[in-house]
């Protein structure tokens, strides 16, 4: 997992996404979880966008949320 944004930025466009997309951010976290087993991040971004039309930076915040998430799960 790799560091995405600053941690100022990644809030910024968490609090955004709601607004931007029509969906919570668990939403798009169970949408993740759901969707196909990337293994690698860029993978996981670009579904997200081609298949719900979300932009690069918001897509990249979804991944980078989840992969914090789950890595918080696991300890």
């Amino acid at each position: 997992m790799s560091q995405v944004f600053s941690p100022e930025t990644h809030q910024n466009l968490l609090s955004r996404i709601p607004r931007c997309t029509g969906r919570e951010i668990s939403e798009w976290l169970r949408t993740v979880d759901d969707g196909p087993a990337f293994f690698r991040f860029d993978e996981k971004v670009n579904w997200l966008r081609g298949e719900h039309n979300l932009s690069y930076g918001h897509a990249k915040a979804i991944v980078h949320e989840h992969d914090l998430r789950r890595a918080a799960r696991k300890f």
